[in-house]
């Protein structure tokens, strides 16, 4: 068999080397995500695996049809990527995912990063750049076990996010349009407005499609509690990007943690030379220090890696 693989990252080649050091398969790794540009490269290969935050252009399911490619494996959880009736329309019948990464990798990733907004740490490493070691009483943090937390989404990051935070003493609410009763020692399942209205942090563990594009807008923003500190590890496109901007600059919201943003193809993964040259959603958010952007890499920690076709 032979099989090309896009997007490869560093940490992924010894694990694909190993297994063709047990396997006759032929594999070509490639750095570059998977687009029209790049999918040439596809030609004369048994199969095509992708992991990369870019959608998929048309061209490149025309393309993957006339090399007789009929599956596509994406080593990522999320598919939103892939446009499933373009792809069909082209003879792509099917198309596999990672079924979850590790959920505790992303779950300690979003409490860390809670902790941090909720301690003021980055606000007081931005004021120390500036010179200023000043205590004032404006800045005074507050402690998690007296803090409401809103889950979002109570699946197998979710859920894992809810454990951590009651063991440390939080109230924690859930939404999930699926009630699962196993969970109930660590939340208490509520809809959806109730979250929004009695959470101090929020974090949304849930997937991307059409019912949940921009599920968070400005409605949305206003009903969450003046300081409210909340976290996406998900998707961007589950937030109006411009309305959470707006009611973190207003001051309406406390901080953000967001390890996606509906702009991130545009420069996560890569290197940007020119920061000019950054989206402006981003652009805006650096500028305020109670707004944590990572690239996409709450998913990253060292753990066993497999390759499946």
């Amino acid at each position: 068999m032979k099989v090309i693989m896009y997007g490869v990252s560093d940490d992924e080649r010894r694990h694909v080397q190993a297994w063709q050091d047990q396997h006759q398969d032929e594999i070509k790794l490639v750095t570059e995500p998977l687009t029209k540009e790049t999918v040439a490269l596809a030609a004369g290969f048994d199969g095509v695996s992708t992991k990369q935050v870019e959608s998929l252009d048309e061209e490149v399911y025309q393309q993957l049809s006339a090399f007789g490619i009929k599956h596509l494996a994406l080593r990522i959880v999320g598919y939103n990527i892939v446009d499933f009736d373009k792809a069909h329309a082209h003879g792509i019948t099917t198309v596999s995912n990672v079924p979850a990464y590790s959920p505790r990798a992303i779950a300690e990733n979003g409490l860390a990063v809670a902790l941090n907004l909720l301690r003021k740490i980055s606000v007081f490493q931005d004021r120390e750049r500036r010179g200023d070691f000043t205590l004032p009483e404006s800045l005074m943090s507050e402690e998690i076990y007296t803090k409401t937390v809103g889950v979002i989404g109570v699946g197998n990051i979710g859920s894992v996010s809810a454990q951590l935070y009651s063991a440390l003493g939080a109230r924690v609410l859930g939404y999930d349009p699926i009630y699962r009763a196993n969970y109930e020692p660590y939340l208490t399942y509520t809809d959806l407005e109730t979250v929004l209205k009695e959470a101090d942090i929020i974090t949304i563990h849930t997937p991307l499609d059409d019912s949940t594009r921009e599920m968070l807008g400005a409605k949305e923003f206003a009903l969450m509690k003046p300081g409210t500190i909340f976290i996406n590890q998900a998707r961007g496109g589950l937030v109006d990007t411009e309305a959470m901007i707006a009611a973190l600059e207003s001051g309406h919201l406390g901080g953000v943690g967001l390890d996606v943003l509906s702009s991130e193809s545009e420069f996560f993964w890569k290197v940007i030379e020119d920061p000019a040259q950054l989206p402006a959603d981003y652009q805006r958010l650096a500028k305020m220090p109670n707004a944590i952007v990572t690239p996409h890499s709450a998913y990253s920690t060292r753990k066993p890696l497999c390759v499946t076709w």
